[in-house]
């Protein structure tokens, strides 16, 4: 006769089933019906047993619900809620207020550049403002002439032109100092650079004494700040899944770094171009930030399907967990019956389970079976 250690991988179903009497011997006396017997059969997944009236069958429920694609992606910033912070006047940097991950409010003080544009750009606007004020006497001159008859009207338009002329050219070196931040009235030759928005700094290209501007160095870029209180999701789905996705679908989002944290973005766009190697697009889902996702986390959503499905539904007793698997026993006639796997969904009310594949509904199996651990402990 077998031992249980040679026969358990292939019957340790019926014996968690025989086990019947608490723990109790068999006696003929207590008037009990014998336990039952298992004989071990060829094929592994097979066990025979001599009364398979004992144990209770089931038949699996018909149950609709839509499939659920699960997908991996990485957290992104949204590139709409990204903003340079840039310098129009160029220089040397000789005071710098933030730096890399710095969280900042709109209208902070970023920076202070000493730039030689500012120099440029007010010199430029004294020599305007003399010239308006030497066009506009001339004007006045000229029109009160004009007035008594010395002068013709030709002379009086002429100077009326160059007293527009002149105000124009104000304007505009006054338009240029308020470009660059400076006051006409206090001028400096160094420039503060602001925050444009709030949010996180998320790339920094200058750092203290160093250049700014593009005359220097290109770009005129110092940092990018990014508003992180809404994010992209962005995730690689294979072509045959992408006709399960449409816009605006709701994704669940799981993050590794908190388990215990579900939170819920809109599908907002599908990349409309294949990876030519992975034959995958770009989805992305577009989530509100708690405050908890960092750019560049892994992330899992599950996205619903469009169309539904029909599942089989059974009682979660009736499912074994062995080997980080999962199995059903079926009917196989002839005293036996088959270990089946299966692949399990998710868990309905009423301790119900969903099966996915393995199964089919209407299909019978055994309604309640134990685990191998509480059959190991039962002996």
């Amino acid at each position: 006769m077998k031992t249980w250690t040679a026969i358990k991988p292939v019957c340790c179903f019926a014996i968690c089933l025989s086990l019947t009497s608490c723990g109790k011997k068999f006696n003929p006396a207590d008037g009990a019906a014998p336990p039952a017997q298992v004989i071990d059969a060829s094929n592994s997944s097979v066990v025979t047993v001599d009364k398979p009236e004992q144990f209770a069958l089931v038949a699996a429920e018909s149950y609709d619900a839509r499939d659920k694609l699960n997908v991996t992606g990485s957290v992104s910033p949204d590139i709409s809620r990204e903003v340079p912070v840039i310098s129009l006047a160029s220089g040397r940097v000789v005071d710098i207020r933030a730096r890399l991950d710095d969280n900042v409010k709109k209208g902070q003080l970023l920076l202070r550049v000493q730039s030689p544009d500012v120099t440029n750009a007010y010199d430029a606007y004294l020599k305007a403002l003399n010239d308006e004020q030497m066009t506009n006497k001339a004007y006045i001159r000229t029109k009160d002439l004009f007035a008594h008859g010395a002068v013709s009207l030709g002379a009086l338009e002429q100077a009326e032109d160059a007293e527009k002329d002149s105000k124009a050219d104000l304007g505009a070196a006054a338009q240029q100092l308020e470009t660059l931040g400076v006051s006409r009235d206090h001028p400096s030759s160094i420039v503060n650079v602001y925050a444009p928005i709030s949010g996180v700094i998320v790339a920094q290209n200058v750092t203290n004494a160093a250049a700014a501007g593009v005359t220097y160095t290109g770009s005129s870029t110092l940092f990018t700040i990014a508003d992180l209180s809404r994010v992209w999701i962005l995730c690689d789905v294979y072509e045959n899944d992408l006709p399960k996705l449409r816009l605006g679908q709701t994704a669940m989002i799981r993050l590794n770094a908190y388990p215990d944290r579900v939170l819920t973005g809109r599908v907002s766009d599908i990349g409309p171009v294949l990876d030519p190697t992975l034959r995958t697009a770009k989805v992305r889902i577009e989530v509100p930030n708690p405050g908890i996702l960092r750019l560049g986390m892994f992330v899992t959503a599950t996205i619903e399907s469009q169309t539904k499905k029909t599942h089989a539904v059974i009682p979660a007793s009736a499912i074994l967990h062995l080997h980080d698997r999962d199995w059903v026993f079926v009917p196989a006639g002839d005293k036996k019956f088959k270990r089946v796997e299966v692949t399990v969904g998710d868990t309905l009310s009423g301790s119900r389970q969903e099966i996915l594949s393995g199964i089919a509904p209407s299909q019978q199996v055994v309604a309640n079976v134990l685990s191998i651990e509480e059959t190991l402990e039962a002996q």
